[in-house]
């Protein structure tokens, strides 16, 4: 088996891998992803240190947690970080409800331990409220009781999972979190979450970074007839602000996809990257672009022009 580094989360004594593996990617009803390469993707991100493994019962209306349930099992509970989320789960008849009550998270973590085939797992995230009822019901039903399941030796950390920042400057302010997942909002596109990623780093919540690609410009470029962003088809100002950062890793041979996941990983508050993957080919391509030689003089370019925010850290070498 491969390992990565691995860094603490938080103040716990937690420690996950710099890449764990995103599994949304592991059967969306849009994709084609079978069951047995699901599986086969689970056990390469195993064999190559990717002991990391994010999932939810909101993906796919509970199917991934299902996936990834039978894929580790006969894998030693010991040897993985199990993560999954709250407050965004699914009738018996597939209908979408958001509860943040104490019962509902209640419901919602027996039918994760039950579909994920285990006795327990590390890291339960807060799924992303979207109104301030939620957000308050998040606050006062599940923070409370996740904590108690903390202190009690039942999980390991308490985090919340989000596609925006905002909500979490205010969860850090309202609880004593250990980590957040932060989708999509610091990338090499988009720095918008900076100061609070510094904010997170000075409170010592670990940061797991996910969406670095922003849904596949990142990953794929601009050169396919659909290029997309954040789940919607990227503007004419992302496409041109992309196509320039494409020419400035045409000058330096630098490859897309290694700038994107490089660029995030440099911020100390990220603990790890949260990759997803739907084959073990892509996320073999992400674990060799963390590992892909990069020139200073390319982050020092892309500063120069304006193309990343110049507070956000760049990962260079220190100077002698």
């Amino acid at each position: 088996m491969s390992t990565l580094p691995t860094a603490r989360v938080g103040y716990t004594a937690l420690r996950v891998p710099v890449i764990g593996l995103g599994t949304a990617p592991l059967g969306y009803a849009w994709s084609d992803v079978s069951e047995s390469q699901a599986i086969e993707t689970v056990h390469y991100a195993l064999d190559h240190g990717v002991t990391f493994l994010d999932t939810a019962p909101w993906y796919d209306a509970c199917l991934i947690e299902e996936r990834l349930g039978r894929a580790l099992a006969g894998v030693p509970r010991d040897s993985y970080v199990l993560a999954t989320k709250v407050g965004r789960l699914f009738t018996p008849d597939k209908h979408p409800v958001l509860d943040f009550s104490r019962a509902g998270v209640q419901r919602s973590i027996e039918g994760s331990l039950e579909r994920l085939q285990v006795d327990q797992v590390d890291i339960l995230h807060i799924h992303a409220p979207e109104t301030p009822e939620q957000y308050r019901q998040a606050v006062e039903e599940a923070y409370p009781l996740l904590a108690d399941m903390r202190r009690q030796g039942m999980i390991r950390a308490v985090g919340v999972g989000e596609n925006h920042w905002q909500p979490l400057v205010e969860f850090a302010r309202d609880g004593h979190f250990d980590c957040f997942l932060l989708a999509g909002r610091y990338t090499l596109l988009e720095q918008g979450a900076l100061h609070a990623l510094d904010e997170f780093y000075g409170q010592a919540i670990s940061v797991f970074g996910a969406g670095v690609y922003n849904t596949g410009i990142l990953a794929h470029g601009t050169a396919k007839d659909v290029v997309w962003y954040q789940y919607k088809q990227a503007t004419s100002e992302i496409i041109t602000r992309t196509r320039r950062i494409e020419m400035a890793c045409e000058r330096h041979g630098v490859p897309l996809r290694a700038a994107a996941v490089q660029f995030v990983k440099a911020h100390p508050a990220i603990t790890a990257l949260v990759i997803g993957a739907e084959s073990a080919q892509q996320l073999e391509e992400s674990i060799e672009a963390l590992h892909t030689p990069i020139p200073d003089a390319f982050w020092y370019e892309l500063r120069s022009a304006g193309l990343v925010d110049g507070h956000a850290p760049l990962p260079v070498q220190p100077a002698s």
